[in-house]
């Protein structure tokens, strides 16, 4: 896989490498230094007259995940809300509340109509890479949030495993794939709230590495569906590595991408259901909701991937991303808790909010990127109880009726067609659709 596009620029302030392999330790001592000079600057910055900006302009932050550095590396696509502080930088929106920041749990059940459904005895397992040291204590802080039951090591429904199946070693520390796992995490338990969640690290964001941990996933005893909120765009070696998402009797879920028209591995691989993205809002129709196409979703047609037997669309030869969507939009983005990135106030917090090191105190979040709508969807294929009889991507081709079509918004520049605008059927940013109760899963 190589660099994604370069209008998914990194986040300033480390290294791709330091941001891949660095614990979190390391990485706060490495800005310390650099914190005094830094400081100064933004007191400067701050008494000179601040850059003009809409009140109303959204803005977003990547999560820390470093972008690739080499053809074999893969990054997240989860992207924070964000605000304009008075200094003119970014920080992460954030709350000191549950119910301040993000659609719960139960907006999310009422968005794709799956209140009363069940997943009880299926597991829902979650890919990434790097350590999330506080995984179990945050997922405890969400799920209690919200009046969910109890998902722990002791009661048996949580599982933190390397990615060879074992309990230890874990990986090191990383900010971003924390943000990462903690997304993932709360969004299965948002959507399938009674599923057992196996959260597998792989050691490093290296490819093989990750597929190392797919394979322990996806071969895990009570697995019926997995989800990877990474990837990286194509080359000429990915063919290679499909195979690692053909699990018959699991769902492999693909996030598409956070950097708008373009494809991105694995949501290019025919073995696995790509996952695009939606703006999510609620609304005074029969449904009380309404999407439409994200702009920064990822789509269009793969250089390299042949295309399934199940599509049939005629304007891509190849492989055609994505296959379903779910809220991807970070401005109509989901709550989620991580306590990893937290950091007490002052200069110095200030500092690495900046640097989108951090993003307060509280641990509260705005979050989205089609790192949310991944999880979502393979928490959908859960409570259908039916992967059994799915094969990679097919079983929602022939079930359109029970999917929301988003007929609206755009993610790029491609001529007008459907491979980057939305309409009616089928279309490159929202694919299918959006679950209407489990029915198309």
């Amino acid at each position: 896989m190589q660099r994604p596009d370069a209008h998914s620029a990194d986040r300033p302030g480390r290294t791709p490498r330091e941001r891949r392999t660095r614990p979190a330790t390391t990485a706060l001592l490495t800005v310390v230094s650099l914190a005094a000079a830094a400081l100064t600057g933004l007191a400067g910055a701050a008494q000179a007259a601040p850059e003009e900006r809409p009140a109303a302009q959204a803005a977003t932050l990547d999560f820390g995940c470093a972008h690739p550095a080499r053809a074999d590396e893969a990054r997240c696509f989860g992207k924070m809300a964000a605000h304009h502080t008075a200094d003119g930088h970014l920080a992460p929106l954030t709350s000191g509340s549950p119910t301040s920041v993000g659609y719960t749990p139960s907006d999310l059940r009422s968005a794709y109509n799956l209140t009363g459904t069940s997943g009880a005895g299926r597991t829902v397992a979650i890919v990434d890479a790097q350590d999330d040291p506080n995984a179990e204590s945050d997922l405890a802080a969400y799920r209690s949030a919200y009046g969910l039951a109890a998902c722990t090591t002791a009661n048996g429904c949580f599982h933190k495993v390397n990615q060879a199946g074992q309990a230890s070693p874990l990986p090191s520390g990383d900010y971003g794939w924390a943000e990462e796992i903690s997304l993932d995490l709360d969004m299965v338990s948002a959507t399938c709230p009674d599923c057992h969640i196996l959260l597998v690290e792989a050691d490093s964001a290296n490819t093989s590495d990750l597929m190392t941990a797919e394979d322990t996933a996806a071969g895990t005893s009570g697995v019926v569906s997995v989800s990877n909120s990474w990837g990286g765009a194509e080359d000429s070696t990915i063919t290679s590595s499909d195979s690692h998402f053909n699990h018959p009797g699991v769902a492999i879920t693909a996030s598409s991408g956070d950097s708008g028209y373009g494809v991105s591995w694995p949501a290019s691989s025919p073995d696995v259901t790509a996952v695009g993205g939606t703006s999510l809002s609620k609304a005074s129709n029969a449904r009380g909701w309404s999407e439409t196409a994200w702009s920064s979703a990822g789509s269009g047609c793969s250089a390299y991937e042949p295309k399934p037997a199940w599509q049939h669309d005629g304007g891509c030869a190849n492989r055609t991303v994505a296959d379903v969507s779910a809220v991807a939009d970070p401005n109509t983005g989901v709550a989620v808790y991580d306590s990893y990135n937290s950091c007490g106030g002052g200069a110095f917090c200030d500092f690495l909010l900046s640097l989108g090191l951090a993003q307060g105190a509280d641990g509260w979040i705005q979050v989205g990127g089609t790192s949310a709508s991944s999880p979502i969807i393979a928490s959908v294929y859960a409570l259908a109880g039916n992967t059994a009889q799915t094969a990679a991507g097919s079983y929602p081709y022939s079930h359109t009726s029970a999917l929301n079509d988003v007929t609206s918004g755009s993610n790029g520049s491609c001529g007008g067609t459907y491979l980057c605008t939305a309409g009616p059927g089928y279309d490159g940013p929202t694919g299918l659709g959006t679950p209407n109760g489990t029915g198309a899963f």
